[in-house]
């Protein structure tokens, strides 16, 4: 009777298991909704993927990201044309039948077959990312059904690229990381300049930036990088093609050192260098000119509908100025609406209260700080709001202001784009139209690498883009989300961090050959790289071991001992090898040190350097020097001498 019993309650227990059906699958961001259903659809290379008219370069794009991340590519073929009656992934545009009237909205079914319908394409490329982030953690998809759209239209990040150069190579990469995530807009701060005060006062020493190539005033891009009219064009056709939005940024009538590099007559005497003469005629002829440049003609540098053109952190020290500042924002407010784009600017107009009109209507304002533009004034003088908070999403790496990387607890359990601030706007506003983070290279010149860079941004884009496309509509915690966000990678094929959530020994070589290549390109922070090493004679620069992003030498450039480079940075680690003595070598790096040990003993720490350089008019403000390393394996060097017993370990 007792087993009969037991037999019972278990049929009933897995009868209700049965019936709660799969739990809501982790993806970043968060599912909206999700009933689920019982077993898997297996994706495979088996797999087909169907297509309507809207929807073929979205299928494409999803068997090529598959075979990037899983390894191979499920066949791809027009809906009209399948005969395969199972292991069909559908991909479809039908606007009102999506469970959401939402633009970004779509509904996924996943059963015997799996369906997407969306409102637009761009539904149906975020319905990929789901399943795709679902097929990294497993290919076996939990069968059930969604309907998932954003609390935000605007979703995204800001990256100065004027005092710190990153090749298109990079931010292309960015653009996979920030869809992978559902983040939709990409802001790009092409022009600024280091700070005097760290320079000597002296302009001339000051570093600045502009990263677009000029071809009505040749030698204003700069000549430590810049990108070509033509490539910054693909680049940002591209990024549509992925869900993207390039927001290209100009900023002045501040932060314009470039300008004065380039003729010193836009520069202004009285404000500082950086800041452009707003009473010299010349200025407005050369910034017609430069705009028309980029806007202007069918196929324009600046593809988008979008474009920035700045106005922050202009001096307010008299009313004159303020009142010409207020002039000059409403007159590039209005040039570059005339080219048919949608101008935006950063808030600046409560810092410059005055009596000259700017124009509103139409206008998206990135509210910052509120000190500089309070946002409930600018609402209601009708500006639309872009919600970027200095205080809460402002990255400068290593500066010692503002945030080294995001608090990215506070900002899950109590932030959205909905607070801007210490003020609070209705998220269903429609003139609240999202939010971004940024990262600033405010200190140009400390020794910051792009995996540096990109460790901070990766860092903080999983738990914001929860915060931006879900709200306040998270059912997990931060501990939560926190221990299962390991399980979704940067983007598919994307892996510039090289970061290894699993412990243990990832390669392990008895003999090393000149020239070989290695399984692995790189290994990211938390590290342990060692080896025997039989050092010959090597001239100066010869290289161990080189990856995508930095080199290892056997003897550096600068010392000829051990040490390493990358972005245009070149590091000793203080230590020659003998010749014809092996020793053991093991290098440690995080992201904050890089460290040598010879036979077991720590022989050079390379931590950040601070001070570095001190301001001459606020010694409070001082620059540091970073000093990190993403140890490079892809390809051994050909050097006199001998590798053996390499071990890469993560810790």
């Amino acid at each position: 009777m007792q087993r009969k019993f037991a037999l019972i309650l278990c049929a009933l227990f897995c009868t209700l298991a049965a019936a709660a059906g799969n739990p809501k699958p982790f993806v970043i961001p968060e599912l909206v909704s999700w009933e689920g259903g019982n077993g898997h659809f297996t994706l495979s290379s088996a797999t087909v993927i169907t297509h309507d008219e809207a929807t073929a370069a979205v299928a494409e794009r999803f068997a090529a990201e598959c075979q990037e991340l899983l390894g191979f590519a499920p066949q791809v073929v027009p809906a009209k044309r399948n005969r395969q009656k199972s292991g069909v992934i559908s991909l479809a545009v039908t606007p009102g039948k999506c469970g959401t009237d939402n633009a970004e909205g779509y509904a996924l079914s996943i059963g015997r077959n799996v369906r997407v319908c969306a409102n637009e394409p761009l539904g149906a490329i975020w319905a990929t990312k789901t399943l795709l982030q679902m097929a990294e953690q497993s290919t076996a998809l939990p069968c059930g059904s969604a309907v998932d759209y954003p609390a935000f239209p605007m979703r995204g990040f800001m990256l100065d690229v004027a005092r710190k150069y990153f090749d298109l190579s990079y931010l292309e990469d960015l653009v996979k990381v920030l869809a992978y995530y559902k983040m939709n807009t990409f802001q790009v701060h092409l022009n600024d300049n280091g700070m005097q005060e760290l320079f000597e006062n002296d302009w001339t020493k000051t570093p600045s930036g502009f990263r677009i190539e000029s071809k009505t005033f040749p030698g204003l891009a700069s000549k430590d990088g810049h990108y070509t009219q033509e490539a910054f064009r693909e680049f940002q056709k591209e990024a549509l093609r992925q869900g993207i939005t390039i927001i290209p940024e100009i900023d002045t009538p501040a932060h314009t050192l470039s300008f004065s590099h380039y003729k010193p007559s836009l520069g202004s005497d009285i404000y500082g260098k950086d800041h452009m003469d707003l009473f010299n005629p010349e200025g407005y002829e050369f910034l017609d000119a430069l705009w028309r440049e980029y806007l202007s003609g069918d196929d324009p540098v600046f593809v988008g509908k979008k474009v920035h053109i700045g106005t922050d952190e202009y001096s307010n020290k008299d009313s004159l100025v303020v009142e010409q500042f207020r002039a000059f924002t409403d007159r590039y407010l209005r040039y570059v609406e005339s080219f048919g784009k949608e101008p935006m600017l950063w808030g600046a107009l409560t810092h410059a209260k005055g009596a000259t009109p700017v124009k509103s209507d139409g206008i998206l304002m990135n509210c910052w700080y509120n000190g500089y533009a309070d946002p409930k004034e600018m609402y209601a003088l009708g500006y639309d709001i872009l919600s970027v908070p200095d205080d809460q999403v402002y990255i400068v790496p290593a500066a010692g202001y503002y945030h080294d990387y995001l608090d990215t607890k506070t900002l899950y359990e109590s932030w959205t784009p909905a607070n801007v601030g210490n003020q609070t706007f209705d998220p269903a506003d429609p003139r609240l139209k999202g939010g971004l983070f940024a990262l600033w290279n405010d200190h140009a010149g400390n020794g910051i690498s792009v995996q540096d860079v990109h460790h901070r941004i990766f860092d903080a884009v999983a738990p914001l883009s929860v915060k931006m496309w879900n709200g306040a509509r998270t059912s997990l915690t931060y501990d939560e989300f926190t221990a299962l966000r390991p399980r979704i990678g940067e983007a598919p094929g994307v892996d510039i961090l090289s970061l290894h959530p699993e412990k243990g020994v990832l390669l392990s070589k008895k003999e090393i050959s000149h020239g070989e290549r290695l399984p692995l390109k790189q290994v990211g922070w938390n590290y342990r790289v060692e080896f025997t090493l039989t050092a010959g004679q090597n001239p100066g620069g010869t290289v161990l071991f080189k990856g995508p992003y930095s080199t290892f030498y056997i003897n550096n450039p600068l010392d000829g001992r051990l040490g390493f480079s990358r972005d245009g940075y070149t590091y000793s680690l203080g230590y020659a090898p003998p010749a014809g003595k092996p020793v053991r070598i093991a290098v440690e790096g995080d992201n904050r040190s890089t460290r040598l040990y010879v036979d077991g003993e720590l022989t050079r720490t390379l931590d950040i350097v601070c001070p570095y350089r001190v301001s001459v008019t606020r010694p409070a403000m001082i620059m540091s020097y970073v000093q990190t390393l993403v140890f490079p394996l892809e390809e051994v060097g050909k050097f006199d001498g001998r590798i053996s017993d390499l071990e890469v370990t993560v810790r």
